[in-house]
Parts: C-alpha cells; sequence; structure tokens
C-alpha cells in the first residue's frame, strides 16, 4: 500500500473517533482535578482552616473574603464536577470550571499556564460541541424530542 493511502486510511480512522467518546474523556479528567483540589480544602464535612489559610495568605483574591472564596470554592469543586461527569448540566458545569481556570491562572498561579491551558482546551469541548452522548444531558434531550 502506498504511503499516501496509508495516510489517508489512518486520518479517516481518527475521524471516526466518536464525539461521544472525547466528550466522554474531556469531562471526566477536568472534573478529577477539580474534586480532588476540593477534597483537600475539607475537614469532614467543613472546609478546613488550612483551605482558609491559602486563600487569605497565598491565593489573595481580589474583592472577595478569602473565608468565603474558600467556601465558595469548595462547593463549586465539589458540585461542578460531579454535574460534568454525569453529563447533567455539561456546558454550564464547564463553563463554571472554565471560570474558576481562569481565575486560578490569573490570581493564584500564572506560570502554570500550560496545565490550565489543557485544563480549558477540554472545558471548551463541552461548551462548544456539548457532552456527547454518554450524559444524561443526551438522555433528557431524546426524551424532549
Amino acid at each position: 500500500m502506498p504511503a499516501p493511502d496509508l495516510v489517508r486510511q489512518t486520518i479517516a480512522g481518527f475521524e471516526r473517533i466518536p464525539h461521544s467518546l472525547i466528550a466522554f474523556f474531556a469531562r471526566l479528567f477536568p472534573a478529577a482535578v477539580f474534586w480532588q483540589s476540593g477534597q483537600t480544602k475539607l475537614d469532614g464535612w467543613q472546609v478546613s482552616d488550612t483551605a482558609i489559610l491559602l486563600f487569605r495568605e497565598e491565593y489573595r483574591l481580589p474583592l472577595i473574603d478569602p473565608v468565603l472564596a474558600a467556601h465558595l470554592a469548595a462547593l463549586a469543586e465539589h458540585v461542578l464536577p460531579i454535574l460534568l461527569v454525569l453529563g447533567l448540566a455539561s456546558r454550564f458545569a464547564a463553563l463554571g470550571l472554565l471560570g474558576m481556570t481562569a481565575v486560578i491562572q490569573v490570581f493564584v498561579y500564572p506560570d502554570a499556564w500550560a496545565t490550565h491551558g489543557v485544563w480549558a482546551v477540554c472545558l471548551l469541548i463541552v461548551i462548544a460541541r456539548g457532552p456527547g452522548g454518554l450524559a444524561l444531558d443526551a438522555l433528557i434531550a431524546r426524551r424532549l424530542a
């Protein structure tokens, strides 16, 4: 088989990767990162003193009280990943996590742009193209159609 045909067939094989599979992993991996981060902020069922101290001393977000910021971040890092993995309100959950990613990039860890860029691309796939067929959103859409 000539090389151009092999290249064309390989590309055609790549194009057969279903969006549902790509979207599932684009939802799963950022959700795991944010869930794990949220877990580090808890002490049992409460936001830890350590998390509040981090928001007060290291993160230093402008315009928001560190105690409130720690609580909101912990809540968002638990609720939004669950929604994302389930594929429920996926685009909005991804948008929330993309907003958090932007805040982290701009105000907390500006040198971690490569990592944040990977998260952002995954989340943008979900926002722009939807969560795919392996999502409650797809099931609901089919039921409503």
